[in-house]
This record gives structure tokens, C-alpha cells and sequence, in this order.
């Protein structure tokens, strides 16, 4: 199905790996000229490298700048006047026990994982409502919604998240702007894969088995397995196009079923 992107522009952020890189990819495949972000100039490169041999032809460009910085999103910001689709997916995850999370902590994971979209919006919405069209998809997860108890901090900001994707969608009433949200569930994604090979190694199991332990503890997860990035990407890609004109202000799932309630 073509989705109507060819010659859109795109803002990946923190999209050297993981469920950024395939959504730049995604998004690449339909004609988007996608702007990469990292934190450092050698993980850009690379993937900057990657995507063009994945898709030859396509137009990539990146950007370096590390979200727990402020003065650094200026170097993205700057760039944002003209962007058609913007996708906050940078972010921070981890375990933690709430009473082991400093005051430091909180800060640094809502700097990057609500204060990223915050700045990075502020920025492109308004040429976006200028032009008349424009998509801004948050990347969120299943844990604003069920914050997970070895997690809160993450869990809080997600939730966050949710709540800002909403209430920016309130400011483009009647206009054809769309602002959702993506919550994704458990993601095989590089971080999470190096995660289960360290767990693995730690109790001398198969990186295999492993990972169909860590999964099977999520009792709620109907497809009993871990996503994909791609399978992310596939559906932050239809919320950036055309076809998804009467999408906005919802939190879509992409969850794989962990959240089971009817709504």
C-alpha cells in the first residue's frame, strides 16, 4: 500500500538503533527524507550509512545531540522549522527500587524521556499548523499505563508522555496536524537483547532460554513473545501518513496484548 509520504521529511530522535532506526527505515521505504539523531557523532554516522545501504536512493541525513543536555536540542531544534513528521522516540528505560531513585534520577529521566517531546514539539508544531499537514508521534509504552512497580520512574514518565501527546492534540482542533501516541509493549530491540545476554551469562543459560523466561513472567502478553522494532515501526508509519487522517489524540496500542482491558 503506498501511504502517501513520498517527499515528507521526517525527525527521528535517538534513532541510531532499536525502535528508532526502524522507524527512520520504515519511513525511509515510503520516500520520507528521514534526519537520524544519536548522541554521538560515530553512532550517527553509522546508521546515517546503514539506512542509505538498506535503501538506496533514500535521503538521510543526522543529527548529533544528547537528549539530557538542554543546550544541545538546540542543535536539533533549529532544523525542525520545515519537518512534516516528528517522532519523539528518544528515551531512558530501567530497573530500579523506587526507594534507590535520587532526586537526580527523576530529573535526568524526565529531561530526556518528557522534556525531549516537549522541546522538539514546541518547535515543529508551528509550521506544521502554518502549512496545514503535519504528524507528531510519541513513542510511548504499556508502562504509563500499568506502571511497573521496579520502575516507576520510567512508568511516571511515560504516563507523562501520554498526557502531553493529548494535550498538544487539543491545539490542532480543525486542522489536518494529528498528534498521537505509540505504546509499545516489550521490544526485542538491541538494548533489550544485550539485557537478556548479560541475564543469560550471569545464570549460564542460553540467551534463548533467557529470553523465553523474562517473557514468559509477563502472564499478560497474548502473543507470548517480545515485538519486533519493525512491528513498531510499521504502525508509527501509518500514524505519520495520510491514511491516518482521523487518528488523533489517541494512545494506539502496539502492545502485543499486555494491556488486556477493553479500553
Amino acid at each position: 500500500m503506498d501511504l502517501g509520504l513520498r517527499g515528507r521529511s521526517a525527525f527521528v530522535s535517538g534513532s541510531t538503533q532499536g525502535i528508532g532506526y526502524a522507524i527512520a527505515s520504515a519511513l525511509a521505504v515510503e520516500g520520507v527524507r528521514v534526519t537520524l539523531n544519536g548522541r554521538t557523532a560515530d553512532r550517527v554516522d553509522v546508521a546515517v550509512a546503514g539506512l542509505r545501504a538498506e535503501h538506496p536512493g533514500a535521503e538521510v541525513t543526522g543529527i548529533v545531540a544528547d537528549f539530557a543536555r538542554a543546550e544541545e536540542v538546540e542543535r536539533v531544534t533549529a532544523a525542525l522549522d520545515d519537518v512534516d513528521i516528528l517522532v519523539n522516540n528518544v528515551g531512558l528505560f530501567g530497573l530500579a527500587a523506587f526507594d534507590e531513585i535520587d532526586d537526580d534520577e527523576w530529573m535526568r529521566y524526565f529531561e530526556v524521556n518528557v522534556m525531549s517531546g516537549v522541546r522538539l514539539s514546541r518547535r515543529a508544531l508551528p509550521g506544521m499548523l502554518d502549512r496545514g499537514w503535519g504528524r507528531v508521534v510519541f513513542i510511548g509504552s504499556e508502562s504509563g499505563v500499568n506502571v511497573p512497580p521496579d520502575m516507576v520512574h520510567y512508568g511516571t514518565t511515560k504516563a507523562a508522555m501520554i498526557a502531553l501527546a493529548n494535550g498538544l492534540a487539543k491545539l490542532t482542533r480543525g486542522t489536518a496536524v494529528t498528534v498521537n501516541t505509540v505504546l509499545g509493549g516489550p521490544t526485542y530491540s538491541e538494548g533489550a537483547a544485550a539485557g537478556v545476554a548479560a541475564a543469560a551469562e550471569a545464570q549460564s543459560m542460553s540467551v534463548e532460554a533467557m529470553r523465553d523466561a523474562i517473557i514468559g513472567q509477563n502472564t499478560t502478553t497474548l502473543l507470548e513473545r517480545f515485538l519486533e522494532p519493525s512491528e513498531i515501526a510499521h504502525l508509527v508509519t501509518y500514524l505519520a501518513s495520510p491514511r491516518a487522517s482521523a487518528t488523533t489524540g489517541a494512545a494506539v496500542r502496539a502492545d502485543g496484548g499486555v494491556l488486556t482491558g477493553i479500553l
